[in-house]
């Protein structure tokens, strides 16, 4: 095996290793423990973060910041993970930003002129416009780095009713018309709630001794069923949809698991509603205007009168 050949296999050996000594390695590759030695060495100046320790216990790890060996891309390839970047860039907060930034410049500095000549000609030709949001969501690494190792966090959250603290496990994050939310299981109302990252003014790991609930099975793609289910004991929600109806409903995550739709592209809302959600879904149906027609429950019906009664008020207007 060529030099160079056992260089890229042997930075790629060390990123997937979490501990290794040189015997090992030596062993691995067939060769000295003097010649690996050299070879940690050479990787260490290229950048890779060996960190070493002495004693009969000791060897190599690699830091946290393990570094990728590299990866040969093809024109198109370049410029699609170019763009699938820039497409975000309209976002107030992203998860891991100043990292996608650094990622963005090293990518776009060691294209070759044409390339990014022709990526330079692209970026006002392509674009994924999403509304301007002055809200900032500067906890989305804690929330989706919780949501991937299953931890809880304890989290200061301002709804409608005031703000509190909450233990949450977060299940993972998302963008929808350009505002961050996160489905998590609320320790404080024993069910998974959805939470809007803007309204997080603090987050932080819990160090308190609540017992993380087991979530590996629960993700955003199957989030909708284990909603269904933690509705099942509200009050029965009934709407008839218009085809606009129905694709302002298909616009919405939690509409997935409720909405039924009819081969004209009409359709109807059914499904489980808690009461804490009633005010909610009365302003939601209240914007679609004619285009629904709630017929249950009567709780709901109430809630989208009254709202109309204070906006006629509001403005003048008989009721």
């Amino acid at each position: 095996m060529s030099k160079s050949k056992r260089l890229l296999e042997l930075m790629m050996t060390v990123n997937r290793k979490r501990r290794f000594t040189v015997k090992e390695l030596a062993r691995e590759f067939g060769v000295s423990a003097r010649t690996i030695l050299r070879d940690l060495q050479e990787l260490g100046e290229l950048g890779v973060p060996l960190y070493s320790e002495v004693g009969p216990h000791g060897g190599y790890q690699v830091l946290n910041e393990r570094i990728l060996p590299p990866i040969a891309f093809t024109e198109e390839e370049a410029v699609s993970i170019f763009f699938a970047s820039h497409a975000l860039r309209h976002y107030a907060s992203l998860p891991f930003e100043s990292e996608a930034s650094s990622a963005m410049d090293k990518f776009y500095r060691y294209m070759s002129g044409d390339v990014r000549d022709r990526i330079d000609q692209m970026k006002n030709r392509v674009d994924f416009v999403t509304p301007a949001r002055h809200s900032a969501s500067p906890y989305l690494t804690v929330l989706l780095n919780a949501a991937i190792g299953q931890k809880v966090v304890l989290a200061e959250y301002e709804s409608r009713g005031g703000s509190g603290t909450r233990h949450m496990q977060p299940i993972g994050i998302y963008a929808s018309s350009g505002l961050w939310y996160c489905p998590a299981y609320c320790f404080e109302r024993g069910a998974i709630r959805l939470f809007r990252c803007d309204r997080i003014r603090s987050a932080a790991y819990d160090d308190s001794g609540v017992e993380p609930k087991d979530l590996r099975d629960v993700h955003l793609g199957n989030l909708n069923s284990f909603f269904k289910a933690d509705r099942k004991e509200g009050a029965r929600l009934r709407a008839e949809l218009s085809k606009e109806g129905v694709q302002r409903c298909e616009a919405e995550l939690w509409a997935a698991a409720m909405l039924h739709v009819r081969e004209d592209g009409s359709g109807r809302l059914e499904g489980g509603l808690a009461e804490s959600d009633l005010a909610y879904f009365a302003k939601f149906f209240i914007g679609l205007g004619h285009e629904a027609s709630v017929s249950e429950p009567p709780e709901l019906i109430s809630t989208m009168k009254r709202l109309l009664a204070e906006l006629a008020a509001k403005y003048g207007l008989p009721e």
